[in-house]
């Protein structure tokens, strides 16, 4: 018995391999990241209130987290992502997952919203980086 494809979809490249979701954790990643930065970067105030923290150090972050999510961006549209940038970013999103998990108890005295906000920010984080991760190992395996 054979099996006949649709001719729309014969010989039609796969859009769900491992780099195709690489591609698309990242770019989740810099929608998330820079939407958070950019709550940070203009409302400093409101959401330092909020959360707890000093709304100069809040802007500050905003600014990095906006680039940063700007650099995922670009790195997220390429065609093939260079696996030393991929790795970099996992790592930053590591970094900043642990350092979210534990700033409220070592460096915030966060109100309660931000000791909710800031170790949940830092399990979204941790979990883009497991999902890079592990897209990234599949797409050289």
């Amino acid at each position: 018995m054979t099996s006949v494809k649709p001719a729309a979809t014969q010989g039609a490249p796969t859009t769900t391999g491992p780099a195709t979701w690489l591609r698309r954790f990242l770019a989740l990643d810099a929608v998330v990241t820079g939407a958070n930065g950019l709550a940070y970067l203009l409302a400093p105030g409101p959401v330092g209130r909020l959360i707890g923290v000093d709304p100069g150090l809040l802007a500050g972050l905003g600014a990095f987290l906006t680039a940063y999510g700007v650099a995922v961006g670009v790195l997220a549209v390429r065609a093939r992502q260079p696996a030393l940038a991929v790795r970099l970013v996992v790592l930053a999103n590591v970094v900043w997952a642990v350092s979210s998990l534990v700033a409220p108890a070592l460096w915030f005295d966060a109100s309660t919203a931000g000791t909710v906000w800031i170790p949940l920010q830092g399990v979204v984080v941790g979990g883009f980086a497991a999902l890079q991760y592990g897209a990234s190992r599949r797409r050289t395996a």
